[in-house]
């Protein structure tokens, strides 16, 4: 249903998100809660959630942070390391929490210091999650300290992402954050067991957002915000296409404030404060609000093999002022946006 003023869809899901532990996971998880009726958890903990008993043990403090009003499902995923067995492979999805397997390449990102150190390593897991039909979320980009960083998602799918598919042609990937044309490409160019999440903060800025006038840690993410032509346009152009292959993954990761404005910021952007209304923009912006629904609420659902949401929520268009902080533990968290006027509003 749509009128000017008001959109209703099927409650949409987030693909990809990170809400940490402790208090700090206390703080953050009811605000996609109130959203999405589901969400792919990121294991990247520290020490990270690598088999059966980890995933149920986060999944039980997942349930118990959560407010008493919701009915939010944490779907569950497992860190591959190094010394993944099949046999982990299979106990964990057996178990029915876990539904994916993450690939870190080792030193990536936060907390991916176990990840894996050559692809090779994990191939007999790998294809063991091609016959159980388990996704492999990939977070594409090389380490090699010599590869630039702003080209190492595009390197990612030559050396790595290529192989893997040519090696094991039915496992299901989905290619996590995309922020390159290379990457939208090579998605719309593979089979439909390949597919890709797209965060609100790579579709509504770009590296000039980050660092024209002045560095703003609180834009600093990764893989890192990318030229606005040709990347942001064709991430722009592929999200709002109506192509199943693409879907909702925020990629909201918290992190206190004060060590994002440090001498050496973390990466991550919290966006779970308004993800759906920050999306809402995105499609609004192309004239595309009648495919807000199917990459919100039904492709990620349906690459899953997941039934879609049932129940519903309205967006309207009302101008609101995003906070400029928000409490998260023992301190404060800057979220994106902050400060700024949006246009559409969760009822």
């Amino acid at each position: 249903m749509q009128h000017n003023d008001a959109l209703q869809i099927i409650r949409p899901d987030d693909w990809h998100l990170h809400v940490r532990s402790g208090e700090m996971l206390k703080s953050v998880i009811g605000m996609t809660a109130a959203q999405m009726g589901r969400a792919i958890i990121m294991p990247n903990l520290s020490p990270p959630v690598s088999n059966a008993a980890q995933a149920k043990q986060y999944h039980q403090e997942i349930m118990n942070a959560l407010p008493a009003d919701t009915r939010f499902t944490p779907l569950m995923v497992l860190y591959l390391t190094d010394n993944t067995t099949p046999k982990q492979i299979q106990t964990a999805f057996d178990g029915g929490l876990v539904v994916a397997a993450k690939l870190y390449p080792a030193g990536a990102t936060t907390n991916s210091d176990s990840g894996v150190t050559d692809i090779n390593n994990i191939y007999p897991s790998l294809e063991k999650m091609q016959q159980l039909g388990v996704p492999l979320l990939v977070h594409g980009e090389v380490t090699d300290a010599k590869v630039d960083i702003f080209d190492r998602e595009a390197v990612f799918i030559e050396q790595i992402l290529s192989k893997v598919i040519e090696d094991l042609p039915d496992l299901k990937i989905v290619f996590e954050h995309i922020t390159t044309k290379a990457a939208v490409d090579f998605v719309l160019s593979s089979g439909n067991n390949i597919a890709a999440t797209i965060t609100p903060h790579h579709l509504l800025a770009n590296r000039n957002d980050m660092l024209v006038g002045g560095i703003k840690p609180h834009y600093f993410c990764l893989p890192i915000l990318k030229r606005r032509d040709p990347h942001q346009l064709a991430l722009l152009k592929a999200a709002t296409s109506g192509n199943a292959k693409f879907f909702l993954g925020t990629d909201s990761a918290p992190h206190a404030k004060e060590h994002k404005e440090s001498d050496c910021g973390c990466a991550g952007i919290l966006n779970a404060h308004c993800a759906i209304e920050l999306y809402a923009t995105v499609f609004d912006s192309q004239n595309a609000m009648d495919k807000l629904e199917g990459f919100a609420s039904f492709f990620g659902a349906d690459f899953y093999n997941l039934p879609r949401n049932t129940d519903t929520i309205v967006l309207k268009k009302q101008d609101w002022v995003v906070p400029s902080s928000y409490a998260f533990a023992d301190s404060t968290i800057v979220p994106f946006m902050a400060g700024k006027i949006l246009n559409w509003k969760m009822a």
